[in-house]
């Protein structure tokens, strides 16, 4: 468990174990108001948010490995909001705000860095389309330009913009409120501050069936032992679809593998994000000063946090095109994460047929970005038993309805 910041728990305090830890470990009680299952960015931040907010604060969060262990520790800490609908761009554009003030609001350093990201158009149909959503951006308040290839390399000057290369660039998006965070460090101060709530954050504990009665949830079975549950709340990822499952729900998700890498130590020499739809690679610079690169989805679906030999050939042909300057850099490692993918690339976010479950998943490569504002709303719909204005556009009966949020084009490979 990480050590602690300067923050010091009170010694006649219960409910922490010792000051030197930024939360505790405790094992599960009997009972709680709300139980969140999935330890990772999206179900911490439901924990702190219920108990800042709603004043909430017997939770639990169950976490079958470690926390934040999955996807949390398996992206690449991308945050935007440039996406092309007002429904995505509202929930989106709520996140990022909260980004801006998230390292004061948790007394956490978080490495958030609003270098900017640019999203590349390599064909006319590119440019068209990137343009519409500069536009829509724009007027949805997200702050949104449009890059000639000369601009492009002002920003980031080692991009290769020659037009004579196989896929040349003739512009792109750019968003400069944009930018990364440390992964780790989002995780660790979103645990640390519901931990100082009196949340129990539970890990080693994998939830094995959900107990309904009379078709309302009251509790879950566990690796060590039922607990009880005024409601319980899944934000699982890639497995919500088979918690869903024990409940007789059968979610519009597919899962996959979306694997990642990074590079050597380098020099600083990448100052912001560049994403390629087209050639299926993203690239930023962590603060280390490796390259953190992505790619897409594996097109078969699985539960394997491991990447593909084809894939990442195909993610260092298409870096190396954008980029001629890393020829010579060496990979370090890879990993992948598991991505819960609808029919929409749109996220699921609220209530079920089921009474006291909740649904948070659906967010394919597209939920570290999000983490504080999901937080928010899913929290507020937990509260209140409705959704939050923000997410209201995200819930299961869209499918039923057709009222789709189709975000393929400003999701694809790169979330």
């Amino acid at each position: 468990m990480p050590q602690a910041s300067s923050h010091q728990h009170d010694a006649d305090d219960p409910d922490v174990d010792h000051p030197d830890f930024l939360w505790r470990n405790p094992d599960p009680a009997s009972g709680y108001d709300v139980v969140i299952v999935g330890g990772g960015g999206h179900g911490l931040a439901t924990a702190y948010y219920l108990a800042r907010n709603h004043g909430i604060r017997r939770v639990a969060v169950l976490e079958k490995g470690w926390l934040a262990g999955g996807n949390m520790a398996r992206n690449t800490t991308i945050i935007r909001s440039n996406y092309l609908w007002d429904e995505s761009a509202a929930i989106y554009e709520h996140a990022l705000k909260l980004w801006e003030g998230l390292e004061e609001d948790l007394d956490y350093p978080l490495l958030f860095s609003q270098r900017g990201v640019l999203n590349l158009a390599h064909t006319l149909q590119d440019v068209r389309e990137s343009r519409r959503r500069v536009y829509a951006n724009q007027l949805n308040g997200v702050d949104a330009e449009w890059l000639e290839p000369e601009q492009v390399a002002e920003v980031c000057p080692i991009v290769n913009i020659s037009p004579d290369v196989r896929h040349p660039v003739l512009g792109a998006t750019y968003q400069p409120r944009a930018g990364i965070a440390k992964h780790d460090y989002v995780a660790w101060g979103f645990a640390r501050r519901a931990n100082e709530y009196g949340i129990d954050l539970i890990q080693d504990c994998e939830v094995t069936g959900l107990d309904i009665r009379a078709g309302r949830v009251v509790g879950v079975n566990t690796t060590r032992g039922r607990i009880a549950a005024g409601k319980v709340a899944l934000a699982a990822a890639g497995h919500t679809s088979v918690l869903a499952g024990m409940a007789g729900l059968r979610l519009p998700l597919q899962s996959h593998p979306l694997q990642a890498l990074v590079s050597e130590l380098l020099e600083p020499v990448h100052p912001t994000v560049v994403m390629s739809n087209a050639v299926h690679v993203y690239v930023s610079q962590a603060h280390k000063g490796e390259l953190v690169m992505g790619a897409g989805i594996d097109s078969q679906n699985g539960y394997g946090q491991r990447g593909s030999f084809h894939i990442i050939e195909r993610q260092m042909a298409a870096a190396l095109e954008l980029f001629p300057v890393f020829a010579r850099a060496h990979l370090l490692r890879s990993w992948a994460g598991i991505v819960d993918t609808t029919p929409d690339a749109s996220p699921i976010i609220g209530l079920t047929p089921v009474d006291g479950l909740y649904l948070n998943c659906g967010w394919g490569t597209g939920g570290f970005k999000a983490t504080p504002g999901v937080g928010w709303c899913f929290a507020h719909t937990i509260a209140h038993d409705e959704p939050h204005p923000y997410n209201a556009p995200f819930t299961l009966d869209r499918f039923t309805t057709g009222a789709l949020v189709d975000e393929h084009g400003a999701a694809a490979v790169a979330h």
